[in-house]
């Protein structure tokens, strides 16, 4: 009984490794430790490899070529929960891409070329802690709502990008920030500027080279400056410049009051005409009585 067992032991052991072979097939060329990792790094690839386990959670796709991640890449992968695709071809982000995984941990895209950050391009992915953007140099765009919905990102990268501006409301939804990185971006000291100071005064504590390793543009003379030597002072002149949207403000209230004037008026001329029809009928009738 004993030889039966021995012999049927190493039988076994071959199947049961075939079959889970068959079921966790590695992309070529790549490197798969471990069940739940795949490593893809440096290998020349233009395009996300096809045979990637469904169950991966760590995934390295970083320095290669790489110019585009599929639409449904996250829906396939939805365990995934480590993703580095650092110093590729990317030059945008499908929209829709990044805002389907809950278990997204952590997202490398810097060394790329985006250009921009659509809002509602991390819709989804409330899980996501640490966010890699930086090294873009022609991302010069992030919109008001990019990071919506990003409520556990603790870090967020964007140094040496191409940003010249970022608007504030961006910012503010990240309720868990505790380190952002922004230095080595081209930003302008304008008054499109002076908001993001104030925010950047009020959270420096979250700036890891602080405030002064932060530089701007003068609108003078074009000189750089780091930010610990300006003060809010420094962007009084813009106490009296207005925004779009209070140019948009006060443009629907011109409207408004014009329609509501036009509207008072005709109200006006109508009664006073009544008044004056009332009037002379009232005088026609005496006048018919009289005789």
């Amino acid at each position: 009984m004993l030889p039966c067992i021995n012999w049927l032991q190493p039988l076994l052991a071959l199947i049961s490794s075939t079959v889970f072979t068959r079921g966790q097939t590695c992309p070529p060329s790549c490197m798969c430790p471990d069940h739940h990792t795949v490593n893809c790094t440096g290998l020349g690839l233009s395009r996300v490899p096809d045979s990637i386990p469904l169950n991966v959670r760590r995934l390295l796709l970083s320095n290669n070529r790489i110019p585009w991640i599929p639409s449904d890449f996250l829906v396939l992968y939805s365990d995934l929960i480590y993703l580095d695709m650092r110093n590729n071809s990317l030059s945008q982000l499908e929209p829709g891409t990044l805002s389907t995984s809950s278990r997204l941990v952590f997202l490398d895209l810097g060394s790329n070329n985006l250009t921009e950050i659509l809002s509602g391009t991390f819709g989804e992915s409330r899980s996501l802690i640490k966010l890699r953007l930086g090294n873009n140099p022609y991302l010069s765009l992030v919109g008001t709502d990019a990071f919506m919905g990003l409520t556990s990102l603790r870090e967020l990268e964007m140094e040496r990008n191409g940003l010249t501006l970022l608007d504030v409301q961006a910012l503010e939804p990240l309720s868990s920030l505790r380190v952002l990185r922004l230095e080595g971006n081209p930003w302008l000291c304008n008054c499109h500027f002076a908001r993001l100071f104030v925010w950047l005064t009020e959270n420096q504590n979250k700036l890891p080279t602080g405030l002064e390793g932060i530089e701007c543009s003068l609108p003078e003379d074009g000189g750089r400056v780091p930010l610990s030597l300006l003060s809010e002072d420094s962007f009084r002149e813009c106490q009296g410049i207005l925004t779009l949207t209070d140019y948009l403000i006060v443009i629907f209230s011109g409207i408004s009051v014009s329609v509501a004037a036009i509207m008072t008026s005709f109200f006006l001329a109508s009664t006073v005409h009544c008044f004056q029809r009332l009037s002379k009928g009232g005088k026609a009738d005496e006048e018919e009585g009289n005789d």
